[in-house]
């Protein structure tokens, strides 16, 4: 009934597949090659984009501390015709030991953890406070904390300068009418370092205010109209859907606060103390100033600075190790 149908060898098949997709070749015979070449001032474009910013970081950053990890092995007072002087390790010893490092590395830690008080807990709570307030007043209340951040260090230390004036200040005024008297805040040991933390934080509140209240700005409304459906007060709200979600936020300042808060410091304490009285109110950062263009040793300046280097980058890994564990990101 049917006629029978010549069964094709399977390796012929393979063999000889038919069409010019199958033969690698258009409809004119010619091989097409799958590969797209790019030419080669395409391949290299993003690398000539990058190296103008990458050739800055190492002129600028990583060559500078290459070199100041070489000075401190040497003895220099920064004269071009004067030699230098290797002396091992010896200035990294120096700074072990000498009393003024010791004391401005204390120093520095109590600047830290006092400003984690300015840039941490009291831009949470203005935050949390300024949500509460509604039109055109809330601006007008943020702006106002944000406003002396704006000002120069300069300018914020020749006002407080006046403000703490033992004849005729503000402050030591108004105080004196309840009976306690300050005296030269600057000259005094036991209070020139916390006028410096009250300064210093003064101006770091507003950032710390305008970052949180950005990181509650993105946080859903619903997650606490959610929890208040289901019996929940302001303060578990705020513990547990508020601060959870503002823990992204709270680690960028505590980083930032662990590693900018020797450098914020160092304006006001040159123009006010200079690191007095009896070295009170120093830190590491004032300190590399002192060793490298007062006293003129380079190498001593050097390995402060060096070893300020390794410590705080140790610390910041640390850190964020550690908070990456307890991060909680609304994904």
């Amino acid at each position: 009934m049917f006629a029978p149908v010549a069964e094709v060898p399977r390796s012929t098949a393979e063999a000889s597949p038919t069409g010019p997709s199958a033969a690698g070749a258009d409809s004119s015979g010619k091989k097409i090659d799958h590969k797209t070449r790019v030419p080669w001032y395409k391949r290299t474009a993003p690398y000539a984009y990058l190296a103008p910013a990458l050739a800055m970081l190492v002129l600028w950053t990583y060559w500078p501390l290459l070199q100041t990890f070489q000075l401190s092995f040497f003895d220099w007072n920064m004269l071009p015709t004067s030699p230098k002087e290797f002396v091992g390790i010896d200035k990294y010893i120096d700074v072990a030991t000498l009393p003024e490092g010791i004391k401005g590395l204390w120093n520095t830690v109590l600047y830290t953890a006092a400003f984690a008080v300015f840039s941490l807990v009291l831009p949470i709570v203005i935050a949390l406070v300024s949500q509460q307030v509604r039109g055109r007043w809330k601006t007008f209340y943020q702006a106002m904390i944000f406003v002396p951040f704006l000002i120069t260090p300069v300018a914020s230390a020749a006002i407080w300068r006046w403000l703490f004036a033992a004849n005729g200040g503000a402050i030591p005024s108004t105080l004196s009418a309840f009976g306690i008297e300050l005296g030269n805040v600057f000259r005094n040991p036991d209070l020139a370092l916390w006028a410096i933390v009250v300064i210093v934080g003064w101006q770091m509140l507003g950032f710390g205010v305008l970052v949180v209240s950005a990181g509650v700005a993105g946080i859903s409304p619903e997650y606490a109209q959610a929890a208040g459906l289901d019996g929940a007060g302001a303060w578990e709200i705020v513990k547990r859907i508020t601060l959870p979600l503002l823990s992204p936020t709270l680690t960028f300042l505590g980083l930032m606060t662990i590693l900018l808060a020797a450098q914020w410091t160092y304006p006001i304490i040159d123009v006010l103390t200079q690191g007095g009285p009896s070295n009170s109110t120093t830190n590491m950062y004032y300190l590399l100033y002192q060793f490298g263009f007062q006293s003129f040793d380079t190498g001593l300046s050097s390995a402060a600075g060096v070893v300020f280097f390794i410590a705080f980058g140790l610390v910041a890994m640390l850190y964020l190790r550690l908070t990456a564990r307890f991060n909680f990101y609304d994904d």
